[in-house]
């Protein structure tokens, strides 16, 4: 298929790569012309523009935006609308709030464009990994598009399949899904992430928990000494708390056991909020989810050893950096 990629970040641009691995078309546009070239030299065409863009695709059109959620997907996307004719697609596969995502497709609607949500997951990782998509749309629309989920999915890999799953639909099996209409995607990506924050934050208070045995303020012989980068890679055999975050945990302690090279001021994308939001609204119950999310408002003030692992972890599946001090 041929696909229009706007953003080329850390995952847009690898998007664009696992997609032309798989035999896709990709035309590429970024702001910065240097990151725009390095795709182009591994064979995508260059738009340098959004109209340029939508002149040299096929109709019917498709325009994949991978930029920050707010005002930049917002102002690409009417931009895209006055460009782009009936029978085309909007798809944003960034972190959008979900309610974004059904404002935008009822006055897009009128036009004849159709617009999609997809929730990504997978980080810089996702070129050679796969990325995991959660994807809100029109039935006949996820249709047409199902040839770039299913090369920009994992695939079944060395994944053992869930025992008694006997549902005639793999795809969730090979790593993507139709959620549901427009904003399913990313309402279930937000719930992804705001599970993502607690499951990180029980590991971080865990490991510092065990990093703290050794102080002073404890009998002598009740103090260990651990080693918790053997913890960490102990635990990734055979422990049923074993999981890609502590692969990435024991990575990091692998190479800085003190975490020295992080201050522990860990940012919040949004979607954590958003979780939160959407628990108050309808009456659930999430304390760990809440809690995790407070815990990164108090990591700006709080250099703990709990919240540089936090922001190893980050670093570690999306290249987050720690915000300036």
């Amino acid at each position: 298929m041929q696909l229009g990629i706007i953003g080329l970040g850390r995952m847009g641009g690898n998007i664009a790569r696992r997609l032309m691995r798989g035999g896709h078309e990709v035309v590429a546009h970024d702001q910065d012309p240097a990151v725009t070239s390095a795709l182009i030299e591994e064979g995508a065409g260059h738009a340098d523009s959004l109209a340029a863009m939508v002149d040299r695709l096929e109709a019917p059109r498709a325009v994949w935006v991978m930029l920050p959620a707010g005002e930049p997907t917002e102002a690409t996307i009417n931009t895209l609308a006055e460009l782009m004719a009936p029978g085309d697609i909007i798809i944003d596969g960034g972190n959008t709030f979900y309610k974004d995502d059904i404002r935008r497709a009822r006055a897009l609607k009128p036009r004849g464009i159709h617009y999609v949500d997809v929730g990504t997951s997978g980080g810089v990782w996702g070129l050679e990994r796969g990325y995991c998509m959660m994807v809100g749309a029109e039935q006949a629309v996820f249709d047409y598009l199902e040839p770039l989920f299913d090369t920009l999915a994992p695939g079944y890999g060395d994944l053992e399949r869930t025992r008694g799953r006997n549902a005639p639909d793999d795809r969730a099996e090979r790593g993507y899904i139709h959620a549901g209409p427009v904003g399913a995607g990313h309402y279930v990506k937000m719930v992804h992430n705001g599970i993502e924050y607690g499951l990180m934050q029980a590991y971080a208070e865990g490991f510092e928990l065990m990093q703290s045995k050794s102080s002073d303020a404890l009998p002598e012989d009740e103090r260990f000494d651990l080693n918790l980068a053997d913890v960490a890679e102990v635990w990734r055999r055979g422990s049923v708390v074993s999981s890609w975050l502590l692969d990435l945990t024991a990575q990091a302690l692998a190479g800085d056991p003190r975490l020295d090279h992080y201050t522990g001021a860990v940012a919040d994308s949004g979607e954590g909020r958003w979780t939160i939001d959407a628990a108050v609204e309808q009456g659930v119950a999430t304390p760990v989810l809440a809690n995790a999310l407070f815990s990164r408002f108090s990591s700006r003030k709080e250099n703990t050893y709990a919240n540089r692992l936090l922001s190893a972890m980050r670093f570690g599946f999306g290249g987050h950096v720690e915000p300036p001090k």
